[in-house]
């Protein structure tokens, strides 16, 4: 009985060990697909198609690999395309149009605003291939009028992904009076933009010692958040942060702030914790981002697409992790993607 004992809890210490070694990405794809259910090969080899919104940014070409991944896992074929750029809405729904008529069992989509792909989705109800919203949404009220059906949502609270960072700030300037801060957005009306726009305000809204001097729109592009943070440090010289609502415009805040000598005055936080954001964070730049995890968001949106071929139907909708990251972290994080 004793080596029994002995034996059962050894293992019960290495099991232990072996979850406390496991890195946070790691953790994160486990729960998401425990959360999911599982899912079985088959013989039958099905085809996907997933659109993205533009493979010029890498966020999505983080998806893409996911995507891809989760194909290679589950036996099914899966081909990924997306618009020439962000905000390219008539092109990303005549992507939409030519995949309906490719015969492919499922769809993922991450549509640029939630009504662009709408026209698109009603004929796919009608030839009922599922869909699976992914990374964005399609507005319910907008879908339903035109008779279009999404079948399953990895869902996104852009919101709660604006309200961290804004809490991340509140924690950072606790201890400092008359605190200035500005927010750069995506393309307004955008999902994403809006979303981490109001959480951020939201939340900074709560502290009497910061004022937000500042909502101005990046449009998800660099040399625009570039422009738009130098005109901002010049009429606010004594800017304390800025909150970028993703990474691509926070590292050109980064440098606009470097060329005029104020980027240790002045923290900056982006999100979606791309490569060139955790580099830059190493380098002590970028102060934090939000990481999100656009390869999962690939990765379940391919399984959750396959689970509703099989099953008929999906109507559980997942959420993916998110958290701040910076340098007391960002070791957690080595393999995120």
């Amino acid at each position: 009985m004793k080596k029994y004992l002995a034996f059962v809890l050894t293992f019960v210490m290495i099991f232990s060990i072996a979850l406390s070694a496991q890195s946070a990405f790691e953790r994160a794809k486990a729960d998401v697909l425990k959360e999911l259910g599982g899912a079985e090969k088959t013989s039958k080899i099905y085809k996907i198609g997933a659109l993205e919104i533009t493979l010029a940014n890498p966020f999505w070409v983080t998806m893409k690999e996911g995507f891809e991944a989760a194909a290679k896992d589950f036996g099914f074929k899966i081909d990924v395309v997306a618009a020439p750029s962000e905000g390219d809405t008539a092109a990303q729904l005549n992507y939409l149009e030519t995949m309906l008529i490719k015969g492919y069992d499922a769809l993922c989509i991450s549509p640029i605003t939630p009504f662009n792909l709408i026209p698109a989705l009603a004929k796919a109800t009608q030839r009922k291939i599922p869909v699976i919203a992914v990374g964005t949404y399609v507005d319910p009220q907008a879908a339903k009028d035109a008779g279009a059906k999404v079948n399953g949502i990895l869902a996104v609270d852009f919101e709660y992904q604006g309200k961290l960072p804004g809490q991340y700030i509140i924690e950072k300037f606790k201890d400092k009076k008359n605190v200035k801060a500005a927010i750069i957005e995506g393309i307004p009306g955008s999902p994403q933009s809006e979303g981490r726009k109001n959480g951020c305000l939201t939340e900074l809204k709560k502290a009497s010692n910061i004022k937000v001097v500042s909502v101005q729109p990046g449009n998800w592009d660099r040399t625009t958040a570039l422009n738009v943070t130098s005109n901002l440090i010049q009429a606010n010289p004594d800017l304390n942060v800025i909150f970028c609502a993703n990474d691509t415009m926070a590292l050109a805040a980064v440098e606009a702030l470097k060329a005029v000598g104020k980027k240790k005055q002045v923290m900056v936080i982006g999100c979606d914790f791309i490569e060139e954001a955790k580099e830059s964070i190493i380098k002590g730049e970028l102060d934090a981002t939000l990481a999100m995890s656009p390869y999962l968001y690939g990765y379940i949106g391919g399984v959750m697409a396959y689970k509703t071929i099989i099953d008929g139907q999906y109507s559980k909708d997942i959420q993916v992790p998110v958290k701040v990251v910076d340098k007391s972290n960002l070791s957690e994080y080595n393999d995120w993607r």
